[in-house]
């Protein structure tokens, strides 16, 4: 099987792309991404060996680039999205015409050409917050910032050709994702990176929003398991990670990086900020036998770990302080790599 994935040297696209190149039974895998701020060819690294690996530099609202690259292979996996809850204030148009538009290109394309899978890969912010309970792949959709409603929209774009033209596709939800490469506009290697330069971390209000936090090789995982296995026209939400409040993460980051509470400035909430997200995964855990496998406490040890040993990765990004949220360039046209 020939395997595009877009957004591949994204930090989730570039771990799932190093997930799958070894097996046999995938044929070449090629990665399109427009390679803006939050993706880097760094990320693929050793992926470079495998002569199976084709990066293409490219944007997926590029239609005969999209249509060219979706006729040479059997499967898409769709990354490619701007991501950044905060940047999605200032530039919402940006992340519309990214998520939605440039998702619809990419389902056009496989419909033109009778692709044979499709995945689409989501949020559980597009359930927006949950005060109890959790949400079931069947939930409503009622996402709250203009991130999670460009995502909501492309769910339901994506969805919509399954229903109308019966294109083999299906729709994951992943919670937060942590581990390395990942870009330091997060919080995670946000807080790391500030506390390894000894400088402070700011904690929203008092810190009680409720986050899953899942490493991102078990989120890959549980993307192989739709690729391979998934029933088209299904949702499968993919978390089961480690459920904290913001400032139960921030002690364990402390922990980690060997720093103390004198480190975290308290600020006020931001005027959009869900007190809790939560997903009910048993559908792919029965369905699919999706079972995460990393301990967050060592994970995220090895996670500082690597922004510890790698300051020529993170570094230069850190640079120019604008560099990272941009937020008022309305007129930006960043993240489109995922």
């Amino acid at each position: 099987m020939d395997v595009l994935v877009t957004g591949g040297a994204g930090f989730i696209g570039s771990h799932f792309v190093k997930r799958i190149l070894p097996a046999n039974d995938i044929g070449q895998v090629t990665v399109l991404d427009a390679l803006t701020y939050a993706g880097h060819i760094h990320n693929l690294g050793e992926a470079f060996l495998s002569p199976k690996l084709t990066f293409v530099e490219g944007d997926i609202l590029d239609r005969p680039l999209v249509d060219q690259l979706v006729q040479r292979h059997e499967a898409v996996v769709h990354f490619a999205a701007e991501s950044h809850v905060d940047r999605s204030f200032y530039a919402a148009g940006t992340f519309l015409t990214t998520n939605v538009m440039g998702t619809q290109t990419l389902l056009d394309a496989a419909q033109r050409h009778g692709g044979e899978r499709f995945v689409h890969v989501s949020t559980d912010e597009v359930y927006g917050p949950l005060l109890s309970g959790s949400a079931a792949e069947d939930a409503p959709l009622r996402p709250s910032v203009p991130y999670a409603a460009s995502k909501a929209a492309s769910d339901l774009i994506a969805l919509s050709y399954w229903q109308t033209s019966r294109l083999p596709l299906c729709v994951t939800r992943s919670s937060n994702n942590y581990g390395p490469h990942q870009h330091p506009e997060k919080i995670i290697p946000l807080f790391v990176t500030r506390l390894l330069k000894g400088e402070q971390v700011t904690l929203h209000g008092r810190g009680q929003h409720v986050r899953n936090w899942l490493h991102v090789a078990d989120h890959c995982a549980g993307v192989e398991l739709v690729l391979r296995h998934g029933t088209p026209g299904e949702v499968y939400n993919l978390g089961c990670g480690t459920d904290l409040t913001s400032r139960e993460l921030t002690g364990m980051i402390l922990d980690a990086c060997g720093a103390t509470w004198e480190a975290v400035t308290y600020i006020p909430d931001r005027t959009a900020n869900d007190l809790r997200y939560s997903m009910d995964c048993s559908k792919a855990v029965q369905a699919l036998g999706y079972q995460p496998r990393h301990d967050l406490r060592t994970g995220l040890a090895q996670t500082v770990e690597w922004y510890r040993t790698n300051p020529d990765r993170w570094a230069p990004m850190l640079r120019k302080p604008t560099a990272l949220l941009e937020l008022a360039a309305p007129t930006a046209v960043e993240g489109r790599s995922g």
